[in-house]
């Protein structure tokens, strides 16, 4: 069905009607109580192609089989299948911007059709990935040397938004497969201390630079090349030795020439594929160096998995379209404004800061396809830090405060690093099913007085319990785990903004910012002169900054 504002849907007022009437009072504890079988009936499991599994279980979610069967009828309402459809049909359906979301293609190593305007894209992507393991294969082997003719050391992406939070998220998550010897390293702030910070321990001879910038017009990312091209000549001296130095992805080619990068050593996208999703695609140069294009390849393999589970399974079974309901429920139901995710396993440290780009940029719009501002929330607040290192920072809030947080918690069965006969990883494991556990039942007054407390100390130990988490136990991270794990988070991403009807895959947000941030920087050129435009605490800022940087 055609709709415009998500809250016109029957099952939407269904739904509205089901939360005021009992949802609102629900009580896991009591569900499980009720239901023996509650565990194995919203549980899923997902098989990944290398046949690794990842469990993802729904049932301490605030859910009955009625909530869930109006969800899942949302789902249908919303068109969130026409939907997926079209996006993996290739149709333009980032309306605003006149273009396809296409990032599945990027991961598409079955080589089927999958056509943009008529044409399809398989053979262009395979031989993006092909020219990806050329070049990656000849830096790890040493046969690519620097100018001196020593092995590349070191390699310093250059990029901001996804062509930088992707590529850091995955090369920390998958650092157990690095090469021994190569170091990647990441500069994105336009602050100078970053790029400064970075290069300060490196030696020129052995460090290769990646430019990743598609129009190689990114203000941020061309200053910061521009300055680690003024230090590599201050050793190299010879323009011409850039070209064994700095790759470029990106498409302007006249650009990266002028730079003097070698064109041959330019890596290049379409603009069907969104910033926040590219670390599928040329982008993912840096991580392919790093952990080997095999690995590379398998970390794209495992996001394909997901993505044909997405395609191919009923909505009732769909492990993304089920994470997608559950986090528009909580927000339009329950009134929660944020969502939590929290890995226990320290390689994930990045993961949340990736999916806040991922989720925040994607859904956090107010007005709908049909062109009407809506009537309702969309977009959460996600954070998230690892644990245990969470547990002793704001998990307070998540167990005691007035907030609803929704939680996901993410933990592998095996580590990378078993030490000490596996202590640790016991000791994070029971943290996993401790917390989300001590969320759920809490612990009541009689509770609370049973273990001695008396008289005022009662009420501050007291948990309400009832706070909702999905647990995601995976058998291990490995480069397909970490693939499928991403591209779960995308088509969860996806589910919502179909549901409340918006475009998930523009960016006008970060766009007014940026366009003031270029005129400021011409009125800061002349130090002496103060500004006399602008709002009045905007121009008082200013011409102190101009008083005190002079």
């Amino acid at each position: 069905m055609t709709f415009n504002l998500s809250t016109d849907l029957p099952a939407w007022k269904k739904l509205q009607a089901l939360y005021n009437s009992s949802g609102k009072d629900f009580k896991v504890t009591e569900a499980f109580q009720k239901d023996p079988s509650r565990f194995e009936k919203y549980s899923k499991t997902f098989t990944n192609f290398d046949d690794s599994e990842i469990l993802f279980d729904f049932s301490k979610n605030l859910i009955d089989d009625e909530v869930l069967a109006e969800l899942l009828e949302l789902a249908k309402e919303a068109n969130v299948e026409g939907l997926r459809d079209a996006m993996f049909a290739g149709e333009k359906i980032n309306t605003t911007e006149d273009r396809a979301v296409y990032h599945a293609a990027l991961r598409n190593r079955a080589l089927k059709t999958m056509a943009v305007d008529g044409k399809d894209t398989s053979k262009e992507v395979d031989d993006v990935l092909q020219h990806m393991k050329e070049f990656s294969d000849q830096v790890r082997s040493g046969e690519w040397t620097g100018y001196t003719g020593k092995q590349i050391t070191d390699v310093v992406n250059i990029g901001i938004g996804g062509s930088d939070l992707g590529p850091t998220m995955v090369t920390e998550a998958l650092k157990h497969y690095a090469q021994p010897g190569l170091n990647v390293h990441f500069v994105s702030n336009i602050d100078g201390t970053h790029i400064a910070e970075t290069v300060k321990g490196l030696n020129a001879e052995t460090t290769l630079f990646l430019v990743a910038s598609k129009t190689f017009t990114t203000a941020e990312t061309v200053t910061n090349a521009n300055s680690a091209k003024t230090w590599f000549l201050e050793s190299a001296k010879d323009t011409k030795h850039i070209a064994k130095h700095f790759a470029a992805l990106s498409t302007n080619a006249e650009e990266v020439a002028k730079f003097g990068i070698d064109t041959k050593n330019m890596f290049g996208f379409e603009n069907w594929v969104g910033g926040r999703y590219s670390v599928w695609s040329a982008i993912g140069l840096s991580v392919a160096i790093y952990i080997g294009f095999d690995n590379f390849n398998n970390f794209l393999k495992g996001a394909e998995a997901v993505d044909t589970h997405f395609q191919t399974t009923p909505l009732s079974e769909n492990i993304p379209v089920l994470g997608g309901l559950l986090s528009v429920w909580y927000n339009n139901f329950h009134g929660a404004q944020t969502h939590l995710v929290a890995p226990f396993d320290q390689y994930l440290h990045r993961f949340p800061a990736y999916l806040q780009q991922l989720s925040m940029e994607s859904n956090g719009k107010s007005v709908t396809r049909g062109n009407s501002f809506t009537d309702y929330q969309t977009g959460t607040i996600l954070f998230g830090e690892p644990a245990t290192n969470a547990q002793h920072s704001f998990f307070q809030l998540v167990h005691q405060g007035t907030k609803l947080i929704p939680a996901d918690f993410i933990l592998a069965a095996q580590s990378h690093n078993p030490i000490e006969h596996n202590l640790h990883q016991r000791m994070l494991a029971s943290n996993f099913f401790a917390q989300a556990e001590a969320l759920m039942v809490g612990k009541d007054k009689a509770q609370v007085e049973s273990e001695g407390a008396t008289g005022g100390l009662v009420p501050h130990k007291i948990f309400s319990g009832n706070r909702p988490t999905t647990s995601i136990l995976a058998q291990k991270i490995t480069p397909a785990a970490l693939g499928a794990l991403i591209a779960y988070y995308e088509h969860v991403t996806f589910v919502e903004g179909a549901i409340w009807n918006i475009n998930s895959f523009d960016q006008w947000g970060v766009e007014l910012g940026k366009v003031l941030a270029k005129v400021i920087g011409k009125e800061l050129e002349d130090k002496t002169q103060k500004v006399e435009t602008h709002d009045p605490s905007t121009k008082g800022l200013i011409n102190k900054f101009k008083e005190w940087s002079a």
